[in-house]
C-alpha cells in the first residue's frame, strides 16, 4: 500500500504481489502474472470476500487455464467452497474442476456450413460420466476414462 493523493478511488495505491513459484521473488501481479494466474488470484480474493460480504453470483471463465492435476483439483475445491455461500458459474475444460460442481451443462455448437448454432444441455447420470471421460481423454466410451471420471465425481461429491 502506497499513500497517494486523494481521489475518487481513495487515498492509497494498492499493489498485489505474487510469487508464483517457490524461490521466486514477489512481483506486482499487474506486471508479472499470466491470465491463468490472474484468474486464480481473483478466485482467492473472491473466496475471502465472500466469507465476509454476501455476493449472490460469481462467473468464472476458464479460471483453470494453464493448470492440471492437483492444482486443478484445488481450484475445483475452492470453487466448491465459494459455492457454499454463492451461486458459482464456471466454464471449464478440465474434469478435475468440473467434478466439484453440483450441476453440469454442456455447450454444443453445430454448423451446416452457413449457420452456426449453440445449444445447452444439462448432463446427468451416464451422460455426465461420459462428458467427464471425454474431458479427461477425448474418448467418452473408454472404460479407463469412465472409471477415472467416476472417481473424480466421487471426490467432488465428498466435498459437498
Amino acid at each position: 500500500v502506497t499513500p497517494a493523493a486523494p481521489s475518487r478511488s481513495g487515498r492509497d495505491e494498492v499493489a498485489i504481489l505474487l510469487a508464483p513459484h517457490p524461490g521466486s521473488s514477489p512481483r506486482p501481479v499487474s506486471r508479472s502474472a499470466s491470465g491463468g494466474e490472474l484468474s486464480r488470484v481473483m478466485l482467492a480474493i473472491e473466496v475471502v470476500i465472500a466469507a465476509v460480504d454476501a455476493v449472490p453470483t460469481f462467473v468464472f471463465d476458464e479460471v483453470d487455464a494453464g493448470i492440471g492435476g492437483a492444482a486443478a483439483i484445488e481450484v475445483g475445491r475452492r470453487l466448491a467452497r465459494l459455492a457454499q455461500t454463492s451461486q458459482v458459474i464456471a466454464v471449464t475444460h478440465l474434469a478435475q474442476v468440473a467434478a466439484f460442481a453440483n450441476n453440469h451443462l454442456s455447450v454444443v455448437k453445430a454448423s451446416d456450413g452457413a449457420i452456426t448454432a449453440s445449444g445447452v444441455h444439462q448432463l446427468t447420470g451416464a451422460a455426465r460420466e461420459a462428458e467427464m471421460a471425454r474431458l479427461l481423454s477425448g474418448m467418452p466410451d473408454s472404460e479407463a476414462a469412465l472409471t477415472h471420471a467416476r472417481e473424480l465425481l466421487d471426490l467432488g461429491a465428498i466435498a459437498d
